[in-house]
């Protein structure tokens, strides 16, 4: 009986131990207790504070750290770091703040039923000096340059001055040249003047706060020294004594142009040190009137731009200006054969060297039956003959002594011998003064070199029958010498020979002249 009472006894006591470890496991669990530490090494940028979970709620953590906000008590939703887990002491390191900005932090803990913090606690991050970068430099010239910055923080405190300095030296500092450009973040753009040509300069952005002032990285670049660019523009309006030219400069070489116009001179290379015009000081295109210029003289012109690196030239063309102009207003070249001066193109004027208009006859009949002076033009075409082939005139024009201009005459018969003799005679002096090639002489043009310079021209004639004939093929030129009533003496040079004929025609023929100086 004893043994059944202990055995019993036992029982109880068991099942009691039994029923009072259950009771102590399914004790309730709460959130974690936890404690924020005091935030260390506070930078612009960072910090590091952390916690101490002194009880887990008797349930495990499965997360702990920092979080933070710039409102008071913030939560897991805002910023927060995550440090492992279990209980104790943790550190946290925070990153990413805002320069000069007061910050609230609470450290946490997570547990099953969920998350706990620890007090609020504030703190400021340092401020620091601002954080910009240089832009290159860009629109280089010879004094002006473009360049700027990009202000990417203030360092927490307002920036009050921003802008480049420069210098000769590198890591340029305010105390240098500088620009000043506005206040606050962003980007800005600086323009630098006051620079020297041709010479290598350094840069850096800078911005200023009540902390300090921040650079950007040193940048180099070189002003240019780079005289103007320019063409010289085509000879229009060539006479006597003048023309007219002009310019267009395409770059100015990175500064302004302070004079530019056209040089001339009988030299090949002209430069403003001869005869020049002066035309303003932009770039782009102008116009220049030469003037003061000698007769029958070969110039070389182009145009001129000077800016402070030096002077600039377009390309040079070469003129000559023309020995003399009619009563009409044609200008004429002339060329020195010998001891003569001849016009190199046939005489053109409608009006006598005393300003009477001569008798223009378009009319075959009339032509034919007139004992007057009388011209016209080949096939009465001014148009298509008039500037190559000059016109045709009658012997009785010839002989009034006014038909050249003053200080010119029409040759004698003698001139026109002194001049074939000069070339070697008149076998051969044809090929010497007919133009070279076939523009206006037809094939084959025999023989012909211009090695004279006479470019004599095969303007036809009007037959004393008023028909028009020959034009390309023969050249008629008229003497003032009279071979017999009625005729006159003249010469003549064909397309397929390089002989130059001496003869005579009826006064009433018209033919071309050309004119030699008294």
């Amino acid at each position: 009986m004893k043994r059944i009472n202990w055995i019993f006894s036992l029982t109880i006591s068991l099942i009691l131990l039994i029923f009072l470890a259950g009771c102590k496991k399914d004790k309730p669990s709460t959130t974690p207790v936890i404690i924020s530490l005091e935030p260390s090494s506070i930078t612009d940028t960072s910090a590091i504070s952390g916690g101490n979970i002194t009880s887990d709620g008797s349930s495990a953590i499965i997360a702990r750290g920092v979080c933070w906000g710039i409102i008071i008590n913030p939560s897991v939703s805002d910023s927060k770091t995550k440090d492992s887990i279990g209980t104790g002491t943790f550190v946290s390191k925070i990153f990413g703040l805002k320069a000069g900005t007061i910050y609230h932090l609470r450290a946490y803990a997570t547990n099953s039923i969920g998350t706990a913090y620890g007090a609020d606690i504030s703190f400021s991050s340092k401020m620091t000096i601002p954080k910009v970068t240089s832009i290159t430099a860009s629109t280089i010239n010879a004094t002006t340059a473009t360049s700027g910055g990009d202000i990417t923080g203030d360092g927490g405190a307002i920036v009050t001055s921003r802008g480049v300095c420069w210098n000769k030296s590198q890591n340029p500092t305010i105390t240098d040249s500088k620009t000043t450009d506005g206040i606050g973040i962003g980007s800005f753009t600086s323009n630098i003047t006051g620079l020297i040509p041709g010479t290598i300069y350094y840069l850096r952005a800078y911005a200023t706060n009540s902390v300090g002032t921040a650079y950007g990285v040193n940048i180099s670049f070189t002003t240019n020294d780079t005289i103007p660019t320019l063409t010289t523009t085509n000879i229009s309006s060539l006479t006597v004594t003048t023309a007219i030219s002009g310019g267009d400069i395409t770059s100015d070489g990175g500064v302004a142009v302070t004079s530019r116009g056209v040089c001339w001179s009988t030299s090949p290379i002209p430069t403003i040190a001869d005869s020049k015009t002066t035309n303003g000081t932009d770039v782009g295109s102008f116009i220049s009137n030469l003037t003061g210029m000698e007769a029958n003289t070969n110039y070389y012109v182009r145009a001129y731009a000077t800016n402070i690196i030096g002077t600039g030239y377009g390309n040079t063309i070469m003129i000559k200006t023309y020995a003399v102009s009619d009563a009409d207003g044609n200008l004429y070249h002339s060329v020195t054969i010998g001891t003569q001066v001849w016009m190199t193109e046939n005489l053109k004027t409608t009006i006598y060297n005393d300003d009477i208009a001569i008798p223009n006859v378009s009319d075959g009949s009339a032509w034919a039956a007139s004992v007057t002076p009388s011209y016209c033009w080949y096939n009465n075409d001014p148009i298509t003959y008039k500037d190559a082939y000059g016109a045709l005139y009658n012997w009785y024009t010839v002989n009034t002594g006014k038909l050249c201009p003053l200080g010119w005459h029409v040759p004698t018969d003698t001139e026109w011998a002194i001049l074939t003799t000069f070339l070697g005679g008149e076998s051969i002096a044809g090929g010497k003064l007919k133009e070279l090639g076939t523009i206006h002489w037809i094939t084959p043009n025999t023989n012909a070199d211009n090695s004279s310079g006479f470019t004599a021209l095969p303007g036809g004639a009007r037959r004393e029958n008023g028909i028009f004939n020959d034009i390309g093929n023969y050249g008629y030129w008229w003497s003032s010498t009279e071979f017999v009533s009625g005729f006159a003496l003249l010469r003549l040079m064909y397309y397929n020979t390089g002989t130059i004929d001496h003869s005579n025609g009826p006064e009433v023929v018209g033919w071309s002249v050309r004119c030699i100086k008294d």
